[in-house]
């Protein structure tokens, strides 16, 4: 029959959810300490408990020494070889050191130490527990609302938190209210494991999908992208691994009874379900459903679609306030430009213009190269022609006529120079000399020229309101005439 103390530890692993051996293994750490302090720090100790029984023993590890010092933590060799016949002088040997009243010493001294050690272990178990379970949904009760507005979720054991940031802006919450959630993260704390919980995650789309729909679970149709606007719509491209399965019908369901569940578990969100195709333009088009599309135009560079569709479905693919457009750019990862089919062929129309001008233009400028080239050619020729010409000449000149004679230099003497004198003509009397007529009209010029310089400064300065000074230049001017009139007098 098992004692009181096995049905104790039974109790706590069934109420904290531990295995038996974390209990045990606590009890016994909480052993150890209790002992120490009541026998002394110093001893390498260790406690077994019985898990059948449920007595505890204690054993120490003691030196071999011989004589004996200490007798806690020394032991003779003799004593020694009772216990192990191998036992040598220097080394050590585990002893059982349990005391007759330890039963009663544990139960008073490790009391909160065996506690403490449970809670430890209870809040490392349900931080694994939760750890694993970070990507799943998980049901809860709201047990209140904090000041910031953040939702604090009773599960079970455990306690969730919703930050204002992961609601839902059009849902209202209430205390007692059972609430479906996407655990996203769980940390580690010293009061346990804090779980942080969302309701517009995108995955949790996903997950309601995966319990709803079985041929998403199996893996027959596989979801390849999520577009979300918590609260008010949703866009989910479905395709199938599976031949002759239709994806989306599989996840509206009959009559549109399991897509209908997740948009009362979403509180009314709308989700549209859209095939997925391999072929980018077909993927843009099924991405603006409901709306029906004419025709798809890929810009690879700037990743952009240019989107044709009728003129009464062009305000449906828009969406109110463009959110089916922005909904499908997101879930495509293209970047979307709607335009009519009217507007479309106004557009057409000026691109041909403006490729028929390019091609023109392109037509024209070739017409000029070809031109140019033509010309470029033809002066080419022209040169090589005149180089040959002019060749052929300066060969002809240089080179002698064949059968006759080389002519023969015979040099000259030359006609021996005679001096011819030169006669001056005298001036006439009163007429001044050629070179004296050139000074002076030299002098006359400077002078001339000078006096209108000067008077020109001088008015310029009475105009201004400064005194009339001659300048530098003025007084530089004046001594040049002097000594051209210095020079006359000499000459």
């Amino acid at each position: 029959m098992k004692n009181e103390f096995l049905i104790a530890i039974t109790q706590v692993c069934a109420e904290r959810r531990l295995p038996k051996e974390v209990v045990l293994d606590a009890i016994e750490q909480a052993l150890v300490l209790a002992y120490k302090r009541n026998f002394g720090p110093g001893l390498n100790m260790q406690v077994k408990i019985d898990p059948q029984t449920g007595k505890a023993r204690v054993f120490a590890d003691k030196t071999i020494v011989d004589p004996v010092v200490d007798a806690q933590t020394d032991i003779s060799l003799k004593e020694a070889l009772a216990v192990d016949p191998t036992a040598q002088v220097g080394g050590t040997v585990r002893v059982e050191m349990t005391p007759s009243n330890f039963g009663r010493i544990a139960a008073q001294t490790a009391k909160q130490v065996i506690l403490q050690r449970i809670r430890e272990a209870e809040r490392e178990t349900q931080y694994a527990d939760w750890s694993d379970r970070v990507g799943e949904d998980v049901l809860g009760t709201i047990r209140n609302i904090d000041s910031a507005g953040n939702v604090v979720l009773s599960l079970g054991r455990a306690e969730a938190v919703m930050p204002r940031s992961e609601q839902i802006p059009t849902e209202h919450y209430s205390v007692n209210a059972r609430l479906r959630t996407y655990i996203y993260e769980v940390e580690r704390t010293s009061r346990g494991p804090r779980i942080k919980v969302s309701r517009s995650h995108q995955k949790l789309l996903r997950r309601l999908l995966e319990n709803e729909v079985p041929e998403i679970f199996q893996g027959t149709v596989e979801i390849k992208a999520i577009a979300r606007e918590p609260g008010s719509r949703s866009k989910v491209a479905v395709s199938a691994t599976q031949a002759g399965v239709d994806p989306v019908g599989s996840c509206v369901g009959m009559r549109g009874v399991r897509i209908q569940n997740i948009v009362n578990e979403l509180n009314g969100e709308k989700i549209d379900v859209v095939a997925w195709a391999p072929k980018e333009t077909d993927f843009v088009a099924n991405s603006l459903s409901p709306a029906k599309v004419e025709q798809v135009w890929l810009n690879e560079e700037s990743k952009t679609a240019t989107v044709v569709v009728p003129d009464n479905q062009l305000s449906l693919a828009i969406g109110k306030e463009g959110q089916n457009a922005r909904l499908a750019a997101k879930l495509t990862g293209w970047r979307i430009d709607i335009k009519s089919v009217t507007e479309s062929a106004g557009e057409a129309e000026r691109r041909a213009q403006e490729a028929a001008a390019a091609a023109a233009q392109a037509a024209e400028l070739a017409a000029k190269r070809e031109a140019a080239a033509a010309l470029l050619a033809e002066a080419e020729r022209a040169l090589a022609e005149e180089e040959k010409a002019a060749a052929a000449v300066e060969a002809a000149t240089v080179a002698p006529v064949a059968g006759e004679p080389e002519p023969v230099h015979v040099p000259t003497e030359p006609e021996p120079l005679v001096a011819v004198p030169t006669v001056e003509a005298e001036p006439e009397p009163g007429q001044a000399a050629p070179e004296e007529a050139a000074v002076a009209a030299a002098i006359a010029g400077l002078k001339s020229e000078t006096e209108e310089e000067e008077d020109l400064e001088l008015d310029d300065k009475r105009k201004k309101g400064k005194p009339a000074k001659k300048s530098r230049t003025q007084k530089g001017r004046a001594k040049r005439r002097h000594e051209w009139e210095d020079e006359l007098a000499e000459w």
